[in-house]
């Protein structure tokens, strides 16, 4: 698996509790602008109506040789997940504060998937400790670099 994009915000906005891997419906040109790295997850989400999940407010850049005049990156797609799975996600979402958030886009094998991941959003306090935990590892690792 090639991780394509990854939203990094994501993982430091919300605590995941869960991640699933999906599969996409995308046109022609998407994957081959996929496939080029013209992806953007940042402020996407997944919404779930009629028993299907939908992929909100993902850019997927127009491939450049694509003719079609009428191309939106913004359109919403579906995702491709199992009966189990989708119920599993609908169980969390019936708790509070709980949403589903794309985490990155992957190419498994010829095939774009999305991780995305159940959480929970993080309370100010949660994201400092978040930013001091990083930085003291940061100087840990800096440190055990220029002693040996």
């Amino acid at each position: 698996m090639k991780i394509i994009h990854q939203n990094k915000k994501a993982k430091f906005d919300y605590e995941i509790l869960n991640e699933f891997k999906a599969g996409i419906m995308l046109l022609g040109s998407e994957i081959k602008s996929i496939r080029k790295g013209d992806v953007n997850l940042k402020g996407s989400y997944v919404s779930i109506h009629d028993s299907k999940a939908i992929l909100k407010g993902a850019h997927i850049s127009r491939y450049s040789y694509d003719s079609n005049p009428d191309y939106d990156p913004f359109r919403d797609r579906e995702l491709l997940l199992n009966k189990s799975e989708l119920h599993k996600i609908t169980n969390h979402l019936n708790t509070q504060g709980v949403t589903v958030i794309p985490l990155a886009v992957v190419l498994d094998g010829k095939y774009a998937k999305i991780k995305i991941g159940v959480g929970r959003g993080k309370k100010k306090h949660d994201k400092r400790d978040s930013i001091k935990s990083r930085e003291t590892k940061r100087q840990i690792d800096r440190a055990i670099k220029n002693h040996i």
